[in-house]
């Protein structure tokens, strides 16, 4: 008979990025958690690449951080270079990226966690989810030991039944050849979960010393770095930046993977599983590119302590012999010296429109997911559903209601609807595209978007709170003055206007519209305005792009006005579906299947067209009317 252990509040499977994220919120909420991890060793492991942030992903680690999350300090502590991406566009797709030492990353995310009270690390493999009368009561280990909680948040990344794979190598190991999960899945499927089958890969690592940087381009680090964190002091950001470099493919590297695709798994059919579209494999450029005579490959260092350089952009799953004759045909790696093999890792994982809003999941209470395990991809999506459902499992607990982020406060609530209301066959990944009110949602404003939740949440201190309240009152006594301030057409303002390349006034304007003016911004403009107070940046930047964007932003807030609309028309959980009158077939089925909690989440299921909502709106007004159980 197994023996039964202390029980906790909530047990977290998994010390990935999800991982930390929901122990750390459940634990800073004053619940009793537990926290498994196949080794102590491999928390917060960055085992791709090795940088957090980029593209959409920023916005992530920015939306983090002002709910009250620590990926966005801990990357500030742990980062050796930073650049902000995409300047050249408007604020809404600026994105910052770090590159992280990954063995101080992992360290400094597992002091955090060993010294935060209620929060208790434990090495082992979790093999079941125990459950009563349809709802979590425990988990048990592959050592039989029964561990009782009342929430259990599954963040098993890409370790269940994980395979890792290079030509005819096939390793059953978690990624950097750490065990495999490989008990869990059957328990799932007991369960009644639906399990999928994705693929990621990863390139080789190389030394540092076999690789000629003459010939590749240099890429600095920004001269000033800008921290993820809010709470960081950007002059705690000074250090020596590490640089990477660019190199390309060219056609000697694109012959050789031609020649050798019958040997690649990838090609073959060995690799079962399903592989991100956005980051694909160097193979798969090859054959879905052939227009394309190269490749960009970037040159990345993983740490400061360490010569292994990160080959970006050139995932593979072909054999040994085949990686050395690829990699050396690129210009500057001719004598490169493989450290770690390329490979493709296979893992299971779940089919989230089984999940709620809240990432419980529907037909198991108190049972909660996130991460790759939800099949998503990156370490950013990841501990973004880490945190979500580790502040929902907390508030499960204390008897309130779910915090759900919907697709016009946050990236994140982008990210979670996308994954519980359309279909997602492969692995998820976030992009600026897929936020329809992005301009909104812009990185640099995620503390003023979200912070006040996080203060509600309970993760957010009081100082930090009132340190957001005087930021939003300096920005708003600073918009109204400079809308106030007038300036005439007078020899010295012309002659400052001058000086600045700028068009003379024909007639008296505020310093509001002159701050529209593209070559002018608020320093260039204080000769102009000399009474002005001493401002923070971070202020100055939100006065710059509120008055910069303004008929776009009010534009896009009445967008948002329409969307919640949508989002404010409930559907009950008892609806009947096959009581709906002409709903087509296909409708009915998604419905059922996912079963949306609103009209608006309902418009965005795959195969529910139009005048499948205009039924369902019918319908529920009818009843709403008939009194029958108020169903809007």
């Amino acid at each position: 008979m197994p023996y039964q252990y202390e029980s906790y509040d909530v047990v977290v499977v998994g010390a990935g990025h999800a991982g930390c994220e929901a122990a750390l919120a459940c634990a800073r909420l004053s619940f009793h958690t537990l926290l498994f991890t196949i080794s102590v060793d491999s928390i917060a492991l960055m085992p791709c690449n090795p940088n957090i942030g980029g593209t959409s992903k920023g916005h992530l680690v920015r939306e983090i951080d002002a709910l009250g999350g620590e990926m966005g300090k801990n990357i500030d502590k742990t980062y050796i270079q930073s650049k902000m991406l995409n300047l050249s566009k408007g604020p809404a797709v600026h994105s910052l990226r770090a590159q992280a030492d990954k063995q101080d990353y992992s360290r400094e995310m597992r002091r955090v966690l060993e010294n935060t009270p209620n929060l208790i690390i434990k090495q082992g493999e979790v093999s079941e989810v125990l459950t009563q009368d349809g709802r979590v009561s425990g988990v048990r280990t592959s050592s039989d030991a029964v561990y009782p909680c009342r929430a259990v948040i599954l963040c098993t990344g890409t370790y269940l039944n994980a395979r890792c794979i290079y030509g005819d190598v096939s390793n059953a190991t978690g990624p950097n050849g750490l065990a495999a999960a490989t008990h869990l899945t059957d328990s799932l499927k007991k369960l009644g979960i639906e399990m999928y089958r994705f693929k990621t890969g990863t390139p080789a690592r190389i030394d540092k010393r076999s690789i000629d940087f003459s010939r590749m381009e240099e890429q600095k680090g920004d001269e000033k770095a800008v921290p993820f964190s809010f709470t960081t002091s950007p002059d705690s950001m000074t250090k020596p930046q590490v640089s990477c470099w660019l190199t390309y493919t060219n056609e000697a590297t694109h012959e050789i993977i031609r020649e050798n695709l019958d040997r690649s798994p990838l090609f073959s059919g060995d690799i079962k599983g399903t592989g991100p579209r956005y980051c694909p494999s160097i193979e798969d450029k090859v054959v879905k590119f052939p227009d394309k005579d190269r490749h960009q490959v970037f040159i990345e260092p993983e740490g400061n302590y360490t010569n292994e350089m990160y080959i970006s952009g050139m995932s593979s799953s072909l054999p040994e012999d085949v990686q050395y004759r690829m990699y050396r045909s690129v210009a500057g790696l001719e004598n490169a010296q493989i450290v770690r093999n390329a490979y493709a890792i296979e893992y299971d994982c779940i089919n989230p429109m089984q999940l709620k809003p809240s990432l419980e999941f529907k037909q198991i209470e108190g049972l909660f997911a996130g991460g790759q395990f939800n099949g998503s991809s990156g370490y950013e999506e990841a501990a973004a559903q880490g945190l979500m459902a580790g502040i929902n499992a907390a508030r499960k607990l204390s008897g309130k209601e779910p915090v759900i982020l919907d697709r016009s406060e946050a990236y994140i609530g982008v990210l979670i609807d996308d994954l519980v209301t359309k279909e997602t066959h492969e692995p998820y990944r976030m992009m600026t595209s897929r936020a329809e009110y992005r301009l909104l949602l812009r990185q640099d404003n995620a503390d003023l978007r979200l912070t006040e939740k996080g203060y509600e949440i309970g993760l957010i201190s009081e100082e930090r709170y009132q340190k957001l309240l005087r930021k939003k009152e300096q920005i708003e006594e600073e918009l109204v003055r400079l809308g106030r301030v007038m300036l005439g057409t007078g020899p010295e303002v012309q002659k400052v206007l001058a000086d600045l390349s700028s068009v003379p006034l024909a007639s008296s304007a505020s310093l509001a519209e002159l701050l529209r003016r593209p070559e002018l911004n608020y320093v260039s403009l204080k000769p102009l305005d000399p009474e002005r107070k001493e401002l923070p940046s971070d202020v100055i930047e939100q006065v710059e792009i509120n008055i910069r964007y303004e008929g776009y932003i009010k534009r896009q807030m009445h967008q948002v006005e329409q969307f919640r609309k949508m989002e404010r028309k409930r559907i009950p959980d008892s609806i009947d579906y096959d009581e709906v009158p002409s709903l087509r077939i296909e409708a009915r089925q998604k419905l059922k299947q996912i079963r949306p909690e609103s009209v608006g989440q309902a418009s965005r299921i795959s195969g529910v067209s139009p005048a499948d909502l205009s039924v369902l709106l019918v319908y529920l007004e009818q009843h709403r009317q008939r009194g029958n159980g108020g169903l809007l």
